[in-house]
């Protein structure tokens, strides 16, 4: 069955800009905040809430995310490593064989570590313009599957967080991995959030003035983490130390994310009647 399978050699690189490198992760990352940005300024627009805090919350949220994605990947997944070489975590370099840095973009970004940072980020944007922490964070559930979506779509394009072998005909054969079919797990999480995007945008759409405060936020984060949980049983480790671990690192950050999810989610739908922003 080989010639069912998907041949998937595709080059992370697109072209070279001044010697720099353009990638399809870049891309793909800047695409998916872009649409997040468009779809909360029509959002922002529909809460009558003004256009400076909105050019403030990208601005916030955009910080959060990178920071904190990068800062997770640091320390979550390879700490030994960047505390031998801080000056990496900061700056899009990698040290060769030969002890010479060689551009190569941030080589490494987590997704709890990005919602860890948005999160943070997002309190500190409540505070300072006066709207509602739970409000913000619902805005932002609204729009968060889809930016993640493109992310694991960006993880396609790189051919990492690759899946287990598999002989279903829609394998894919990493070919700058090995010659293996496998789980096409970023593609499968993908079209996840995909779903999720359609079905929370679609309520706030049609509901949002019948949902209490935090639903959309805890609905969106519980329903990514929990797809985020079971689709990392079909991958391969991430990192040397999670071999031999009953849940690897990616589902013990999952954990708390999904309690908290739930957590706003059921207090949403004892709190029907109350628009997100008051």
């Amino acid at each position: 069955m080989l010639f069912s399978y998907i041949n998937w050699d595709v080059s992370p690189e697109i072209y070279q800009l001044w010697g720099f490198p353009v990638r399809y992760y870049s891309l793909l990352f800047g695409t998916g905040i872009l649409l997040c940005a468009l779809l909360l300024n029509g959002i922002y627009k529909r809460e009558n809430l003004s256009e400076a805090s909105y050019e403030k919350l990208f601005i916030f949220g955009f910080i959060g995310i990178f920071l904190g994605a990068r800062l997770g990947h640091c320390l979550f997944y390879d700490f030994a490593y960047y505390s031998q070489h801080p000056l990496e975590i900061i700056l899009p370099i990698q040290q060769d064989a030969q002890g010479k840095y060689q551009f190569t973009g941030f080589m490494g970004l987590a997704s709890h570590g990005g919602a860890i940072g948005l999160i943070t980020a997002l309190l500190w944007y409540s505070k300072k313009y006066a709207i509602r922490f739970i409000n913000v964070l619902d805005m932002i559930g609204i729009v968060a599957p889809l930016g993640c979506a493109f992310i694991r779509l960006a993880n396609l394009m790189n051919s990492e967080m690759i899946g287990h072998p598999t002989d279903k005909p829609w394998a894919f054969i990493f070919r700058k991995i090995d010659d293996i079919p496998r789980h096409p797990a970023q593609l499968y999480e993908a079209i996840a959030y995909f779903l999720i995007f359609f079905v929370v945008f679609g309520i706030y759409r049609t509901h949002y003035r019948r949902i209490g405060a935090g639903l959309y936020f805890g609905v969106s984060i519980a329903l990514m983490c929990i797809m985020r949980f079971l689709i990392e049983f079909l991958k391969e480790d991430q990192v040397g130390f999670e071999k031999g671990m009953l849940l690897n690192m990616g589902q013990l950050l999952s954990l708390p994310f999904i309690a908290i999810g739930l957590y706003f989610a059921v207090k949403g739908v004892r709190q029907r009647n109350e628009p997100i922003t008051p």
